[in-house]
């Protein structure tokens, strides 16, 4: 699945580490959701829309 938390991330300057900790995941859990390699579960990207303040249908695009 196609998504932009990367970038976002990286809008803000945080490290993954410090995303994770934001959003209770370790590390390598939000790694494996840049590089495409991991689908969040609902109640994941719901946290992970809440934190950057955008739907889930604006990060998350399963058209890929």
């Amino acid at each position: 699945m196609k998504n932009d938390v990367r970038e976002r991330r990286l809008e803000r300057g945080l490290s993954q580490a410090e995303l994770a900790m934001a959003v209770s995941v370790s590390r390598q859990t939000i790694n494996s959701i840049e590089t495409g390699k991991y689908v969040p579960s609902l109640p994941l990207a719901l946290a992970l829309g809440r934190f950057f303040s955008v739907p889930i249908e604006e990060m998350f695009d399963a058209a890929q």
